[in-house]
Parts: C-alpha cells; sequence; structure tokens
C-alpha cells in the first residue's frame, strides 16, 4: 500500500476526540466513582455539532519511508465522510466515506478504489463501521459503552475503563479525562495477529464552545512493523454548509487494499 493511502485511511479511523483546556496536571485529586457514572457522562458529553469542516497537517512514518500532506477533512454526521490531501500545493488523494461505501483514488499513480469497509477493517485488524470511524473521529468510544460490562479503575489520574469479561478476539482499552469524560485514549490490540490501534490525544482547545483536539498522536502496528501519524489542526469550524466534490478521473486504474 502506498504511503497516501496509508496516511488517509489511519486518518479517517483515528482523526478526533475531545477535551477542555485544561491538562490532566491541572486535576489535583480524581475521585472514585461508579463506572456506571463514568460511562453516562462520557455520553451527556458527547459531540454535538452537525458538520465539521477542518484543515489540518499529517506526518506519516513509517518503516521504509516517511512523509508530510495537508488534508481537509469535511464530515457531515451521519451521512459522509471526505478528505482531501496535497503535498506542497499540489492535489495528491481524494477519499469519501459513506455508511455503505468507501472510494478515494489517488493522482500520482492515477489508481483508485471503491468498496465496502472490509478492506480497511482487515487493514487495521478489528472490524469497524461507519458508525464507528465516526466516533473515533468525533472523540467518542468506537464500542457502545452501554451494551457492554465494564470495570474502572484511576490510572495516572484518568479512568481507566476495560471490559469484564476478555474478549477471544482482541483487547480494548479506554481512558477518559476525569474533567469531561472524553476519550483520552483509546486501543484495540490483538495479540494472535500482532496489531495494535492506538490514538491518543495530547492537546486540545475549545472551539465556538465545542471541546475539540489540537493534535492526535496515531501508533499502528501490524507484523511488528510500525506506522505512526501525527496530526494538527490549522483550522476547525461547525455548522457549515458542506458538499463533497468526488468523481474518480478517466483512464485511472482500479486497485485492491489488499
Amino acid at each position: 500500500m502506498r504511503i497516501w493511502h496509508k496516511i488517509l485511511i489511519v486518518i479517517l479511523v483515528v482523526f478526533t476526540s475531545c477535551k477542555s483546556k485544561k491538562t490532566i496536571s491541572d486535576v489535583n485529586t480524581i475521585h472514585s466513582i461508579s463506572t456506571k457514572k463514568i460511562i453516562n457522562s462520557h455520553y451527556n458529553n458527547k459531540f454535538n455539532q452537525e458538520t465539521v469542516y477542518a484543515r489540518l497537517n499529517a506526518k506519516y512514518k513509517g518503516k521504509k519511508s516517511s512523509a508530510s500532506i495537508s488534508v481537509k477533512l469535511r464530515l457531515d454526521k451521519d451521512k459522509t465522510i471526505w478528505m482531501s490531501a496535497t503535498k506542497l500545493g499540489i492535489p495528491i488523494a481524494k477519499v469519501i466515506i459513506t455508511p455503505t461505501k468507501v472510494s478515494y483514488y489517488e493522482k500520482i499513480t492515477k489508481t483508485f478504489f471503491e468498496g465496502d469497509f472490509s478492506l480497511i477493517s482487515s487493514w487495521l485488524g478489528t472490524d469497524l463501521d461507519y458508525n464507528q470511524l465516526q466516533n473515533i473521529l468525533l472523540g467518542q468510544a468506537v464500542l457502545n459503552l452501554k451494551k457492554g460490562k465494564y470495570t474502572s479503575t484511576i490510572d495516572n489520574n484518568l479512568y481507566e475503563l476495560k471490559p469484564k469479561k476478555n474478549n477471544q478476539l482482541f483487547d480494548i482499552l479506554f481512558l477518559l479525562n476525569p474533567l469531561n469524560f472524553k476519550v483520552n485514549k483509546q486501543e484495540i490490540k490483538q495479540a494472535e495477529k500482532n496489531q495494535l490501534l492506538s490514538v491518543s490525544y495530547p492537546t486540545y482547545k475549545k472551539i465556538e464552545g465545542e471541546l475539540f483536539p489540537k493534535k492526535i498522536n496515531i501508533r499502528a502496528i501490524e507484523n511488528r512493523n510500525l506506522t505512526s501519524i501525527n496530526i494538527e489542526y490549522r483550522t476547525v469550524e461547525f455548522n457549515k454548509k458542506l458538499t463533497f466534490p468526488f468523481a474518480i478521473p478517466n483512464g485511472y486504474k482500479e486497485i485492491s487494499l489488499k
């Protein structure tokens, strides 16, 4: 898979979270509360905007290569996720995701892909659908915490949630900020396949009354190969009227992401 494919796919599934301007170091004492209250507080503080329009920088580093690109993001909640990537001001790739389809094309190699979520899920090592992708983009837990049974502890001034019963296929970990109960870190691990997807959110700011990240650090491990992507938002706006221009140019060759 080429660098641009990896950057765009990973960004799509591991993009955003929300947190106060305050940092964890501002918290002197974390009170022990029930797991149910932690989970309810997380959903009481969910993302509450209809659209996101953002510009960001992304730095990629893999086993054999590295790159920096600029990305435009447009998100219409529950409907569409769209991205356009440029390098030194030159358009290089575009991606669009709906609840039923994933499509992108790359200008450098003149290739394109159209399909469902199965290939993305296979590459990341865990099953993901549109709602789960969107939850990660908006700082919500990738799984519905209200439907599962979890235990909670306090670890390094964060609320740590883990499933009561170990899943045979993967391990999952949630770390929530005690100031606002937003996701501070999400981690999915499949030891049998030696796969790990980890997203942390070191810096955040308040935008138009909504808590939103300034920086995101992503780590993806597959077969002992580490891919890291560091994302920094340049601008973010909510509730703009959005368009999603996307048309695969003539003459491009269809490829598989396997």
